[in-house]
């Protein structure tokens, strides 16, 4: 018989999966390093583990959504990033989208029968 936490763990673990990306790129518009976007992502109740970010930020720089610039002024160098000028179109477009799916899901389940 399948664990109920289990299957719940998973499920909200692809939907996490779906919504990070939006969730990174919001927070983008100023540059921001690594670490300091993981912490402010977890502010705001998005918790990303380091291990899932950086590749994020690496595809995402690859795909042309993101620019980066090394800052060597402190003892530790910094990689940081923020949204280019597609980026925060496609940003945008995805808010639009993000906004309807959730119209469209409300209502679903407002009026589903659960």
């Amino acid at each position: 018989m399948a664990d109920v936490n289990e299957i719940i763990n998973g499920l909200m673990q692809e939907l996490r999966r779906g919504t990070i990306i939006l969730g990174v790129l919001s927070q983008l518009s100023e540059p921001q390093y690594g670490y300091s976007l993981v912490t402010v992502l977890e502010e705001k109740g998005i918790n990303v583990d380091p291990g899932t970010l950086y590749p994020l930020l690496r595809r995402l720089e690859k795909q042309e959504l993101l620019q980066s610039q090394w800052d060597t002024n402190d003892t530790r160098p910094r990689k940081y990033y923020s949204l280019s000028p597609l980026g925060k179109e496609v940003y945008e477009q995805l808010c639009v989208e993000w906004r309807s799916l959730i119209g469209s899901l409300e209502g679903l389940i407002d009026h589903g029968g659960g």
